[in-house]
């Protein structure tokens, strides 16, 4: 259990009363210590406690890592939506620019069905930028769907508390309880 040191003389025989209570007490003491390790070997309920204390904080890292992933592809695909919905509404708007342009060179008959061809190109560029957004919340797989749309509509808050999360989770792993 506990290695005597190469400095300590072997033990031979007590030479007086006091060398033998010298003795006495480095044998106590060694013997005090072999059943303190016994006695951690033992604690079965302690190491279990400890191990899963570990990994509570092991899960709480990789749910707030997941988080982070969730967000970040939410992020993403909402960036990529509103993206392509702006690409449609300039071209729809272009388009209709030019039909109204064109409508007030033939006349105003013209120029009213044009108006509300114009119209009608930016309300079905609208409604696909938004069917676009609805897509993407239906590609997100169904546990992070409700996270990554949160953070869609609402990005800034969804960040701020990511981040406090982050530092929480990063303090406690540095500095766990003991």
């Amino acid at each position: 259990m506990t290695d005597r040191s190469s400095s300590e003389p072997p033990v031979t025989g007590a030479k007086g009363p006091d060398e033998l209570r010298r003795q006495i007490e480095r044998t106590r003491s060694e013997l005090g210590d072999t059943v303190e390790e016994l006695a951690g070997k033992m604690d079965v309920k302690g190491r279990a406690r400890a191990r899963a204390a570990d990994l509570r904080d092991k899960a709480g890292a990789m749910t707030v890592q997941l988080r982070s992933s969730a967000a970040q592809a939410g992020h993403t695909v909402h960036d990529r939506a509103t993206q392509a919905g702006h690409k449609v509404q300039d071209k729809a708007a272009k388009t209709g620019h030019q039909v109204q342009d064109k409508a007030a060179r033939t006349g105003h008959q013209v120029h009213d069905r044009t108006l509300r061809a114009g119209h009608v190109t930016q309300d079905r560029a609208s409604q696909t930028s938004a069917a676009l957004e609805r897509r993407t919340g239906r590609s997100v797989p169904g546990p992070a769907r409700p996270l990554v749309l949160a953070a869609v509509r609402h990005p800034r808050p969804v960040l701020i508390i990511g981040a406090a999360v982050a530092a929480v989770v990063v303090v406690s792993w540095r500095y766990p309880k003991k």
